[in-house]
């Protein structure tokens, strides 16, 4: 006769508990992911390393910078951030895949988790051509 309450009072209390457990994690800060970055940017089913870069992360949104094999600092805006995410954008520079054309902005939609970065790129060209991507990252120690 009691089966009904007590099977009642299981799934109340497994609620209440599962619901007090999923406290959402605090928003990303710009001091949490602070730090010189190796990048891989990649296309592809086999996840063709097009690009390597070194990207530089201060603890504040302003002095973010990209710095591509052989080229000089590219200045990065920090314009969205939110759970383990971060969105930038840099641009425009002289693209290093496509000859005489320009990355009139490249955007990146970065997950970070202690020292690892992860996420998407697209970059949109002066042409009109878009190219996107997958990044992956590690912060240097």
């Amino acid at each position: 006769m009691h089966r009904p309450a007590v099977f009642a009072a299981i799934i109340v209390a497994g609620i209440t508990t599962t619901a007090s457990a999923q406290q959402p994690a605090a928003a990303i800060k710009p001091s949490d992911v602070a730090g010189v970055w190796d990048a891989k940017s990649m296309v592809g089913p086999n996840d063709s390393v097009v690009a390597t870069s070194v990207l530089t992360a201060t603890a504040d949104t302003s002095g973010w910078t990209m710095k591509l094999e052989g080229r000089d600092l590219i200045a990065m805006r920090v314009v969205a951030m939110g759970g383990d995410s971060i969105v930038t954008e840099a641009g425009p520079y002289p693209s290093i895949l496509r000859a005489g054309l320009t990355v009139t902005v490249l955007r990146n939609v970065s997950h970070y988790k202690g020292d690892t970065m992860w996420g998407t790129f697209e970059a949109l060209y002066s042409s009109g051509d878009k190219f996107s991507g997958k990044v992956t990252a590690t912060r240097r120690k």
